[in-house]
């Protein structure tokens, strides 16, 4: 009997050492090896489209003559960007609104204010000083320009471009630390990207543009940056 027991607690001792032996092997093969890095790619391109908010702002003693002035201006103004041109389908209403008026007070009402603009887009940049020029000859005392920004109406080449560069400057960084610490580089474990675009791209021309004597306006669109940032990691073997 006492033999049986002492084999027993010897094969108890036995699976219970290899467990242990089994439990450490595996925590040591899961141990990921790892390196993030963060990239960056910039690339910069010329506008090509111009948007613009354009329109009239009338005052008048009642509702219908304020209506009636705004939208004469404002037809006038759009047809005359028109003959400049910009495509009827690059037009589009962006603010309409009609508000009492009252004296400095504000108890005696004086008349109403009747605002009508639209958004352009200028697609061709060599009519768009012209273009705006148009507009608000047009509209007379009573046209504003409200802003005017420059754009890349098709981006995805410099987004492209812009992402190739991020992944490759966080790969060859990644190559380097791998390098340094003995390893080397193995499959792709996640990607985060960041993008931006920046550039000289906005005025705000609504106090310039009150007056009709600023005609013949001079536009720079320069150019605008597209940038990626991304934090890739990589597994290391």
């Amino acid at each position: 009997m006492r033999t049986t027991r002492r084999t027993a607690f010897a094969l108890l001792t036995a699976t219970a050492a290899l467990t242990v032996s089994l439990t450490a092997c595996g925590s040591s093969d899961t141990s990921a090896k790892e390196v993030t890095v963060v990239g960056t790619g910039e690339v910069r391109g010329a506008p090509d489209i111009l948007t613009a908010v354009i329109g009239v702002d009338v005052g008048a003693p009642d509702v219908s003559g304020a209506v009636s002035q705004s939208n004469e201006k404002a037809r006038a103004m759009i047809d005359a960007m028109v003959a400049a041109g910009v495509a009827t389908d690059d037009i589009r209403t962006s603010d309409l609104s009609i508000q009492p008026q009252y004296d400095a007070g504000g108890v005696n009402l004086t008349g109403y204010r009747a605002i009508n603009s639209v958004r352009i887009i200028v697609r061709d940049l060599g009519k768009a000083s012209g273009v705006l020029d148009a507009g608000i000859a047009a509209g007379g005392n009573a046209a504003r320009l409200n802003t005017v920004a420059f754009d890349i109406d098709d981006d995805s080449k410099l987004l492209a471009d812009a992402r190739t560069r991020a992944f490759e400057d966080a790969k060859t960084r990644a190559e380097q630390y791998a390098d340094l610490s003995g390893t080397s580089l193995s499959n792709v474990v996640t990607i985060t990207e960041a993008h931006n675009t920046t550039g000289n791209q906005n005025m705000d021309t609504n106090s310039m543009m009150r007056s009709p004597s600023a005609y013949d306006m001079v536009l720079a669109p320069g150019t605008q940056q597209v940038s990626f940032e991304v934090t890739i990691t990589w597994a290391l073997s």
